[in-house]
């Protein structure tokens, strides 16, 4: 009896997967299905199943593929994904090693954008109250863009045209491409290292969403987000939406906008300030005219134009309260004198010794009220008095000339108000507050507001 031949498992799984391996039509697969129990090594590999109604299977993707990948699977995602069917030696099992990989029925950026926007606005990372206001005239602007395309000529023109006294700083960054990300991020990073910066502009010209990729890059985002420097981004055109944009503290649609939003029109500054000078000249004006009317009502008054009539008058006024005080002082002691001698009568015809005590008594207490009541009033009248002779100094035209002015008198003793009342070789008395001079006109000369 001829002996069996047989197989290890080993052998046979071998020889199962050169089948596979050897098969082209088990290479560079495209297969459609759903992913269901997604799990993430590490290490970056990917482990999945894929599958349809009907049935499933095993999937790997390793870190090599995996991160060139736009997008983040989950499971329930459908997608499309290129790969060799192979055996998996140690379970038996066949799977597909994944190449390739990309959303069934929505565009792999396209996808990936939608799932960073999300992640990054449940972070806060687009909070209103995050975003600082762009200062309203910076001394100094970054530019981060390319140093060779249109957008940094157009910023760079707008931004002398505008407010030419503003200093740009200019950081060339790539703006496309698979290094344009940490490019853009490291030039962020640079930027805010100098303090002088006020405000940054990061942005491109117009492009194809791959073109305009890096600025929808984790990379870019988080630098945009933690810098010091408020950020004014300007990608592409006005359709164009990036992640950069929501980040930003303020977004442009265009290159051109961007310089308009940071810097201030100068001519529109000039035609604030001269609008501001002019309220100030009017202000000033109005205030002029209202002290000099003041001031012409006060020439006018009578405490002005008859000072020692007036000074006469409160002496009068005084003289006249002397007077009726001391009345009043008389007035008061033959009173109380009268009383006093009606008790004195009362006590003698009734001559008890302790009534006369008593009543002598009374009337040194009596004669105190009066000598203390006539010092009041006389200390009262005095500080009216001299409260009164204060007043009257201050009106004294002596005491505004011990300030330095002068009264000037006419050859017929008339009050000089005005240049002409007086003419040349004319003498003319200027009373001083310790006397006066007698000076000889030799010229005179209007000033300047006595045209107004």
């Amino acid at each position: 009896m001829q002996e069996q031949r047989y197989l290890s498992v080993n052998a046979l799984t071998k020889y199962i997967k050169r089948k596979f391996d050897a098969d082209p039509h088990l290479q560079d697969v495209h297969v459609r299905g759903e992913i269901s129990n997604f799990k993430q090594h590490s290490s970056g590999h990917m482990y999945l199943t894929l599958k349809d109604e009907k049935a499933r299977i095993l999937a790997v993707m390793f870190s090599s593929h995996s991160r060139t990948m736009k997008f983040s699977p989950e499971n329930g995602m459908k997608v499309i994904v290129k790969g060799d069917i192979s055996v998996y030696e140690p379970s038996g099992q066949y799977q597909i090693y994944i190449k390739e990989m990309r959303p069934d029925g929505i565009g792999e950026l396209f996808l990936a954008y939608e799932q960073l926007k999300k992640r990054l606005e449940s972070e806060g990372l687009f909070a209103l109250d995050k975003k600082r206001p762009i200062p309203a005239y910076p001394k100094t602007v970054g530019v981060i863009t390319s140093q060779t395309g249109a957008a940094i000529r157009d910023i760079i023109t707008t931004i002398k045209r505008r407010y030419p006294i503003v200093k740009i700083l200019v950081f060339p960054a790539l703006v496309q491409g698979e290094n344009a990300a940490p490019s853009i991020a490291g030039a962020i990073e640079k930027a805010n290292k100098l303090e002088a910066i006020d405000v940054l502009i990061v942005g491109r010209g117009g492009g194809s969403i791959e073109e305009l990729w890096a600025f929808n890059e984790e990379l870019v985002a988080r630098a945009i987000y933690t810098s010091s420097i408020p950020v004014i981004s300007a990608v592409g055109h006005e359709t164009d939406f990036t992640i950069a944009d929501f980040v930003a503290d303020l977004r442009a649609p265009t290159p051109t906008a961007a310089a308009e939003l940071a810097v201030p029109h100068i001519e529109e500054l000039l035609e604030r300030v001269l609008q501001r000078q002019t309220r100030l000249l009017r202000a000033m004006n109005e205030k002029f005219r209202t002290e000099k009317q003041r001031f012409s009502r006060v020439q006018k008054s009578y405490a002005f134009r008859y000072p020692l009539r007036l000074y006469e008058q409160k002496l009068e006024q005084v003289d006249k309260l002397t007077e009726s005080l001391e009345r009043g002082l008389t007035r008061l002691s033959a009173l109380k004198s009268g009383q006093y001698e009606t008790v004195y009568k009362r006590l003698q015809l009734k001559s008890p010794k302790v009534l006369v005590l008593e009543a002598e008594k009374q009337f040194n207490r009596t004669q105190k009220e009066i000598n203390r009541a006539m010092m009041q009033i006389l200390m009262k009248k005095q500080t009216e008095f001299d409260r009164m002779i204060s007043t009257l100094k201050a009106l004294s035209p002596l005491k505004i000339m011990e300030r330095g002015y002068s009264l000037v008198y006419t050859e017929d003793n008339r009050l000089v108000k005005s240049v002409h009342q007086v003419h040349k070789d004319e003498s003319v008395e200027i009373q001083l507050a310790d006397g006066s001079l007698i000076c000889k006109i030799e010229d005179k000369k209007e000033s300047e507001k006595s045209g107004e």
